[in-house]
């Protein structure tokens, strides 16, 4: 609960030039996270940890392309008409 409030006013209080680079350093840090996902899920553990280790991939793969879908979207917004 807290880290949604804290996430809340963070984002409130950051101007909207600085969003973009706020969601490229996002988008690295899930970029690590799905290398750590991929290099857990197939260990041949048990059966838990790879389904555990392939839900992370897929969540870790969905938030990084999204977020670089959101962050080419937010840049074109600053390009000009012509160019």
């Amino acid at each position: 609960m807290l880290s949604i409030f804290l996430g809340f006013e963070l984002i409130n209080k950051v101007p909207a030039t600085l969003h973009t680079p706020l969601m490229s350093g996002a988008n690295a840090i899930s970029g690590i996270t799905l290398v750590g996902a991929v290099s857990l899920a197939g260990t041949g553990q048990q059966d838990l940890a790879n389904w555990l280790g392939a839900g992370a991939v897929a969540l870790a793969t969905i938030n990084v392309v999204g977020g670089y879908l959101v962050t080419d979207r937010m840049l074109a917004m600053f390009k000009k008409k012509g160019s």
